[in-house]
């Protein structure tokens, strides 16, 4: 027997935290995870699950009024906030549940508070008590950023914003990013008027720039209002709750909710890692090498708190290659070229690859294909929203790049599309793919 409590101790039961627990419990590691808040993480719990169902809700404004076009005969609908918000947290909490089954059936112990390193080998709980563990793994996520000025306490995060009491008639949305975007869209949708507010120039920073002007110019139609270049100055907070923003450069902004969506840092404050030799990067995140191994040999770090690429399905890549490396015997490294992501905006956005600007600035020579349409459905409901897919080349060799898509259920095709990208096909490889009429998919294999 060793002469540890635990082969593996892990901090944070999120998806990489619970990916790795199972997995090393699998293998035959005596596993525990500590988690101070709820099992299943920043996804599960108040991120892309509790989000894309928001996404969903939203998308049946524009659904119910399409229909009528379609000979349905919908009468006047009303949107009830509760209704949707605690619907989708009684499926969070239906998560949370499973989430918490799967590592009892792996003989995980799961403990539910927090818990803090203060040693290689050694960490202390809430009450006092302290473990040992031979190898230690950090997976505690990120953590809403939100800038200091006066007032900025009134404001929310992405933490609060599933938990509101009522809909906000107007919300002021801070940041350029996906999050900032994800949420205007649903809220714009649910009827509130959405003021997005960028202290620089550009949303959607590392997306490919046709791309991200035309969620713009598709989200300005829609009703959304953009105040760029306006660093936030305070947040008044009035008797009866409404709030006022005040802006550099632009007049006050009534609203009845700040939204701060101004990025996440990795979650790493008050752990005590630099005491037991762990070291943090300027933004706090944990650097680790290849194999995800912390200066401290015994700590290890996957997911958000390592801020790699933020985004779940790499955190459980992690987590997996981790447990499979270290307990399973079965040594594995996470590729982390040709990830694919997608912004759950209106409409969305799907990406893999290099953008038209990274591809001319490391290969030089390349080739664009674009196609730009209007879907079948947009045209019968009467809509100009229009659909932009684009494809980059590597001129030298006709290997597919990158692609980026704008429009409906971009994700769901760029996840199909993205093997092909991975597996270093060329251009003549899609269009040698018969096309599959009537889809907007088809548009991939038809570029010229």
């Amino acid at each position: 027997m060793s002469d540890f409590d635990y082969d593996l101790f892990v901090i944070g039961a999120g998806s990489g935290g619970v990916r790795a627990s199972r997995i090393a419990a699998s293998h035959g590691a005596r596993v525990a995870v500590a988690e101070e808040y709820r099992v299943g993480g920043t996804c599960v719990i108040r991120g892309c699950v509790p989000k894309k169902l928001l996404v969903y809700g939203a998308h049946f404004a524009e659904d119910i009024h399409d229909a009528r076009k379609f000979g349905w005969d919908v009468p006047d609908c009303k949107f009830d906030w509760p209704v949707l918000r605690d619907n989708v947290l009684a499926e969070v909490d239906r998560l949370e549940g499973l989430y918490g089954q799967t590592l009892d059936n792996h003989k995980v112990t799961v403990l539910k508070t927090r818990a803090t390193v203060v040693g290689p080998q050694k960490v202390r709980l809430a009450d006092g008590t302290e473990v040992t563990a031979e190898r230690i793994l950090i997976a505690t996520g990120g953590w809403p950023h939100v800038p200091e000025f006066p007032g900025s306490e009134h404001a929310i995060t992405s933490n609060e914003v599933f938990h509101l009491e009522t809909l906000p008639k107007r919300i002021v949305i801070a940041g350029g990013g996906y999050i900032a975007n994800e949420f205007a869209g649903i809220f714009n949708e649910f009827g509130s008027k959405v003021t997005i507010v960028n202290r620089g120039d550009t949303i959607l920073r590392g997306y490919d720039e046709q791309i991200r002007d035309r969620l713009l110019q598709i989200s300005m139609t829609k009703g959304i209002d953009f105040k760029f270049n306006a660093p936030f100055q305070s947040i008044e907070k009035k008797d009866d709750g409404t709030l006022t923003v005040h802006l550099e450069g632009c007049d006050a902004i009534e609203a009845d909710a700040v939204l701060m969506a101004t990025g996440r840092t990795p979650n790493t404050k008050g752990l005590g890692l630099e005491e037991a030799g762990v070291e943090l990067d300027d933004k706090g995140a944990i650097k680790v090498d290849e194999r995800n191994q912390s200066s401290a040999p015994s700590i290890f770090a996957v997911g958000d708190v390592t801020d790699r690429i933020q985004l779940t399905p790499v955190a459980i890549r992690e987590g997996q290659a981790f447990a499979d490396s270290v307990f399973g015997d079965k040594p594995t490294l996470v590729d982390y070229a040709n990830v694919p992501s997608a912004v759950f905006s209106h409409p969305p956005i799907g990406a893999v690859g290099m953008t038209e600007a990274e591809a001319r600035n490391k290969l030089g020579s390349i080739r664009v294909y674009t196609s730009d349409f209007r879907a079948m459905k947009n045209v019968l409901a009467g809509r100009n929203e229009r659909a932009l897919y684009k494809m980059i080349v590597n001129a030298a060799t006709d290997q597919v790049v990158g692609l980026h898509m704008i429009g409906p259920d971009a994700p769901e095709i760029l996840q199909a599309a993205a093997v092909a990208v991975k597996a270093g096909l060329t251009k003549a490889d899609f269009d040698a793919t018969v096309a599959l009429h009537p889809s907007m998919a088809e548009e991939l294999v038809l570029l010229k």
